[in-house]
């Protein structure tokens, strides 16, 4: 295979090596307009434009957070969103070292005649839009493929499928300017052990860097964000040192050297747990020809969410709790992580059945 060079190819591994900054992660702030509703209402906030602008600005604006950060996942609303003084926030995060990115996908579909079984939309103008995001600042993208572990699942013809799919997206991301972030979650769902999790995860990621390749994907401009390898949510839980060795062993055996950075999903994991098992990976003495990070959502937002409360009064201490999260997660990405930085909040799970976002 021969990678597709573009005009951007230069600055995509530029991009794509920044991103995967040892020390530094993803916030993924790009919740839908559904999904943000659904966790606004959990500290009973009504979901309107101003409350989605105010948790965002509470994020972007936290003292010290973004210096644990070299990338932000926005919704389109967000990309276009301003501070409460005018700034825009894509101006903002790149006064702070962070680059912008963009959730490009529609959300997902079934596939007739599966069990359930999903492929991902967004593919109608969405090389238009990537030119429109590029020019807005983003500069690199997300697009989220989704299988589950069943008895029969995923089928081939699933996995295939978000494996095509995956790779289409990437190759116009790159064409326009994004990089893309690959991401090919198994869902933890199911009461399947860890060995299952490990086989399947091979299986999905072999077929994904086929697809990759075939597309003529520029890898080093692009980045994985992965389930890590666990046990099914019915299952009885495993040490951090298990879902390391578990993990890292499937990476090292399906993802290609030329990616710079794998950065991980929390998947309904406690804020907790997504930080001392990323820790643990990077603690693992094996060869990792990637940087080893976070790209987490609910895992980095549930404690500052549930301290803000959607009262002006509480920013401030929701914005410490922020910080307290972030730069757990960024100790995590150089294996110095020591644990219990929050207590109570950081320990809920965040696992929701069939989660989708």
């Amino acid at each position: 295979m021969s990678a597709f060079v573009g005009k951007y190819a230069e600055e995509l591994i530029k991009n794509a090596r920044y991103i995967a900054t040892p020390g530094k992660g993803i916030l993924a702030a790009d919740e839908s307009t559904g999904t943000i509703g659904k966790r606004l209402s959990s500290i009973n906030v009504e979901n309107i434009e101003s409350n989605r602008q105010a948790l965002r600005q509470l994020l972007f604006t936290s003292p010290n957070a973004l210096l644990n950060l070299s990338g932000v996942i926005l919704f389109e609303e967000t990309l276009y969103q301003k501070t409460s003084d005018g700034k825009p926030f894509v101006e903002m995060l790149q006064e702070n070292n962070v680059i912008p990115g963009i959730k490009v996908d529609k959300g997902t579909v079934e596939i007739a005649g599966t069990n359930g079984e999903t492929t991902t939309q967004g593919f109608d103008s969405l090389g238009a839009r990537c030119q429109q995001y590029y020019k807005a600042g983003a500069r690199f993208a997300k697009w989220r493929a989704v299988l589950k572990i069943g008895p029969n699942e995923p089928s081939e013809l699933a996995i295939q499928q978000n494996a095509q799919g995956l790779a289409r997206y990437a190759i116009i991301c790159q064409e326009n300017g994004l990089v893309p972030i690959v991401e090919p979650e198994v869902l933890t769902d199911g009461s399947h052990d860890i060995k299952k999790c490990a086989a399947v995860t091979e299986t999905v990621l072999a077929a994904v860097y086929k697809a990759l390749n075939d597309h003529h994907v520029l890898l080093e401009g692009t980045l994985l964000k992965p389930n890590m390898v666990t046990p099914g949510s019915d299952s009885p839980k495993v040490a951090p040192e298990v879902i390391a060795v578990y993990t890292v062993t499937a990476l090292r055996r399906t993802v290609p050297a030329a990616v710079p950075g794998i950065v991980f999903l929390s998947g309904g994991q406690s804020e907790e747990e997504a930080t001392l098992n990323l820790n643990a990976m990077n603690k693992l003495d094996v060869l990792k020809p990637w940087t080893l990070s976070f790209s987490f959502g609910r895992a980095l937002q549930q404690s500052t969410l549930k301290t803000w409360g959607g009262k002006k009064e509480n920013v401030s201490k929701a914005q410490k709790a922020f910080l307290v999260r972030c730069k757990a997660n960024s100790d995590a990405t150089l294996g110095k992580y020591t644990g219990g930085s929050t207590g109570g909040l950081a320990s809920e799970s965040l696992f929701v059945k069939g989660y989708k976002y």
